[in-house]
């Protein structure tokens, strides 16, 4: 329970750097900022896996997890503009 917890904070602060990063207007809530931070957090910690530098609270584990964020967001606004 306390995992879940954590992952939403990291998620949220995540999330909200990433949308403060990318331009524009993004207009959604508290849930899908959480959701987009641990969604590009996992993109990013993914990516340090495959490199073999995975540690989620190191600063390279933030900073992928920001650049994975601001990559969700970017695709997200992507999929769904019209």
């Amino acid at each position: 329970m306390f995992n879940i917890l954590v992952w939403c904070v990291y998620g949220l602060f995540v999330g909200s750097i990433a949308k403060s990063i990318v331009p524009g207007e993004e207009n959604f809530g508290f849930a899908k900022t959480i959701a987009l931070g641990v969604a590009g957090s996992y993109m990013g910690g993914a990516i340090l896996y495959i490199l073999g530098q995975y540690n989620a609270v190191s600063p390279a584990g933030v900073v992928m997890g920001v650049a994975g964020g601001v990559l969700a967001l970017v695709l997200y606004n992507k999929l769904t503009t019209k």
